[in-house]
């Protein structure tokens, strides 16, 4: 036995696994098993006091390495700040060759109980499990599975009870959902009046405490003013664009995407919309389920959702600017009848792929989320669930998908530059209105106006609205507006009719079904 565990280089669980396999190898040598039996208790208990701490306690007093669970130090403040730190998988970690071969089906049981009660502890709370009783060496392998499974029962309750109950995480998660996922509508509105002027700069020139003054007063101003964790959202602006954070997220190396990636953010000149993001503080223990790679996952959908949004809001004021359409000519109509009917469509598109992601992903998938919650067990089905939420509303928001990715940002684009021409030839014909109105109006001060006056004013506003309609024609003939418009049309129709076919292509080869949605729309 000595030769053996001195060839071997045994120390620890790997002594303890040569011992128990001599012990079962003499089985037929009732002397030898004894004796071997005899060793093998000797030798276990100190490995089976440290275990015992472990799975009792959560603390580890190794001072030889000689255990099968191994602690590295690292902080768990990290968890909110680094995307890709794995303080969860890499604090403590299993040491195979230090698993006595008695306990190797229970391993990852073992490195979870402890794993449990030391976040509890961490938290400065005091855990001793009721349920404790000595380990002992014994060839009945019965015995230490029913005492570690009552262990790491007791460890799971505490942990889940502790997380979910004192530390309200269910309310903590549903308070990101109103804010990252935008099912918080008035508070939104609010928010993107107030901002809106703002976001529109350069993100050099917007003021970071001027933004954080607004949010303070669109959270007071709307029902988010009820949530009582809303003083842990902040406002994030970030170094790059939605499009090249996904592409940083998913790795993808083509020389283009490289280029992207590997440029300086201070070479790309972003907008405060492109940039603006939200943030949320999270504090230890919750930030072993809401950390850095979460966060960023919500915030992916959140920037997603929020430009959508935006260009929404773009499009209804086209709208509302194009209410002096109503005076043009037959002959000039015909043409804005074009533009309208094209603002129409991008609405209708821009509506329906946030009706989608909110009511047909979101919605559902968060539903079920909330149902795994209630039905978890441990604080390993929790991250499971809430990780596979996070990747199932990415993916059905086409979020994992570059190539439909890109073509949606087209599409995006396409929308954006027909509000702007739009704005732009409105604004024009605006001017000579307000030029015109400043002559119509008539002084208050001087009361009521007579029967004369009102009919003057009657004639004057049809021979503004005919010199407004002939500006219209005119502007038409020299701007080449009806040119513009077919090619933002073709443009839109193109990209949207690429979408639709590569949805077709990826449902259909990925089994993504709820995709098809979007097309049936």
């Amino acid at each position: 036995l000595a030769t053996s565990v001195d060839k071997g280089e045994c120390m620890g669980g790997s002594t303890l696994s040569l011992l128990h396999d001599k012990t079962f190898n003499y089985t037929g040598d009732s002397q030898a098993q004894e004796l071997c039996l005899y060793l093998t208790k000797a030798a276990s208990v100190p490995y089976f006091e440290i275990l015992e701490k472990w799975i009792y306690r959560g603390i580890i007093n190794d001072p030889y390495s000689e255990f099968m669970v191994e602690e590295h130090e690292l902080q768990k403040e990290k968890i909110q700040e680094d995307y890709n730190d794995k303080y969860w998988d890499q604090r403590y970690t299993v040491v195979q060759q230090q698993i006595p071969s008695f306990l190797q089906k229970m391993a990852d049981k073992i490195l979870s109980t402890g794993k449990y009660l030391n976040v509890v502890r961490e938290c400065g709370r005091d855990v001793t499990c009721p349920v404790a009783k000595e380990v002992i060496y014994t060839l009945k392998e019965r015995a230490y599975v029913e005492q570690i499974e009552k262990a790491y029962n007791y460890a799971s309750k505490v942990l889940l009870d502790f997380l979910m109950e004192e530390k309200e995480l269910v309310a903590h998660l549903r308070s990101i959902k109103h804010y990252f996922l935008m099912d918080q509508g008035d508070f939104f509105v609010h928010f993107m009046d107030l901002t809106e002027e703002e976001l529109k700069k350069p993100v050099d020139d917007i003021i970071t405490t001027r933004l954080e003054a607004l949010l303070e007063l669109a959270l007071r101003m709307s029902t988010a003013n009820t949530d009582p964790f809303k003083d842990d959202l902040k406002i994030d602006l970030m170094p790059h664009d939605l499009i090249t954070q996904l592409l940083r997220v998913l790795a993808i190396e083509t020389k283009q995407e490289k280029a992207i990636i590997s440029a300086d953010p201070t070479e790309l000149t972003l907008s405060g919309l492109e940039a603006f993001s939200f943030d949320y503080i999270v504090k230890w223990p919750l930030s072993l389920i809401i950390n850095r790679k979460a966060l960023t996952r919500y915030q992916m959908l959140f920037r997603h959702m929020f430009y959508c949004k935006h260009v929404e809001r773009q499009l209804c004021n086209v709208w509302i600017s194009n209410k002096t359409a109503k005076q043009f000519s037959l002959h000039s109509a015909k043409w804005f009848a074009g533009a309208f009917t094209l603002r129409q469509r991008m609405l209708n598109f821009v509506q329906n792929i946030q009706y989608y992601m909110m009511f047909e992903v979101m919605e559902p998938t968060w539903h079920i989320l909330e149902k795994n919650l209630k039905l978890a067990s441990n604080i390993d089905d929790v991250l499971s669930h809430h990780t596979s939420f996070l990747d199932n509303c990415l993916k059905d928001c086409m979020l994992t998908n570059p190539e439909l990715l890109k073509i949606f940002s087209k599409l995006m684009s396409v929308c954006v530059m027909f509000t702007n021409c739009m704005q732009r030839f409105t604004q024009s014909m605006k001017l000579d209105n307000e030029m015109d109105r400043f002559t119509l109006e008539h002084g208050t001060m001087l009361g009521p106006p007579t029967e004369e006056e009102r009919a003057e004013e009657t004639a004057k506003k049809k021979l503004t609205s005919k010199l407004l309609a002939e500006h219209a024609d005119n502007l038409h003939l020299t701007s080449g507006f009806e040119a513009t418009i077919n090619k933002f049309d073709s443009n839109f129709s193109t990209h949207l009719l690429d979408l639709l076919d590569k949805l077709s292509v990826y449902s259909t080869n990925d089994c993504e079904h709820s995709m098809l949605n979007i097309i049936y729309r």
